[in-house]
């Protein structure tokens, strides 16, 4: 039937490890998928923060702070966390924010109102204090070659659910996995590690 692959994307969804997860790097992640399809998948990682380098170093090391210019950054924006969106291209920046900020060629409108924008210009917004409302900063992201996503979703590695943008844009990131299980319904104490066994 033609057209199905669209209904099948879990763009804009979560993918909530489960304790089961295989891969250390994942262990109790929560990534918003920024894309899905036949061609693979992309997402970032919510929850984990990058804790040797906050938003003010890293606008300072990209030349779009200086002395001045530090001292009149929002406090919104002083408190932002940098997250450690993925183990792929962890050099290269990520913005996942509200709706109410677009940059023509530059933007990606994701799903309910949630975009991507990967230029140098939104964090030049955001210091200014002219980005969007909600915003959260990843360094590098989650990427799956076409199938390897189901495959490991089959393999219980992952749920997933609809993202809820409080819990995306909260900075209480480590809270954020027991959450994301909550809008389920699921009691994180109720999983088992243990595939196929009820």
């Amino acid at each position: 039937m033609a057209g199905t692959e669209a209904t099948d994307s879990l763009e804009g969804q979560f993918l909530i490890a489960m304790p089961s997860m295989a891969d250390s790097r994942f262990e109790h992640s929560v990534i918003y998928l920024c894309s899905h399809s036949d061609q693979g998948a992309m997402g970032l990682v919510v929850n984990q923060v990058a804790r040797h380098l906050s938003l003010e170093e890293l606008l300072v090391q990209l030349d779009i702070l200086n002395d001045d210019s530090a001292i009149r950054l929002p406090e919104s924006v002083r408190e932002m966390n940098v997250h450690k969106g993925g183990p792929v291209e962890v050099e290269r920046g990520f913005v996942l924010h509200s709706d109410d900020f677009m940059l023509n060629q530059s933007t990606l409108t994701i799903d309910n109102g949630i975009c991507l924008t990967a230029t140098l210009e939104i964090l030049r917004a955001l210091a200014q204090g002219a980005g969007p409302a909600q915003a959260m900063l990843a360094l590098g992201y989650a990427g799956w070659a076409p199938g390897q996503l189901e495959n490991e979703i089959q393999s219980n590695g992952w749920l997933t659910a609809p993202a809820d943008p409080e819990i995306l844009f909260d900075r209480d990131f480590e809270s954020k996995w027991h959450r994301a299980l909550g809008s389920l319904g699921i009691d994180p104490a109720m999983l088992f590690s243990d595939p196929g066994h009820a």
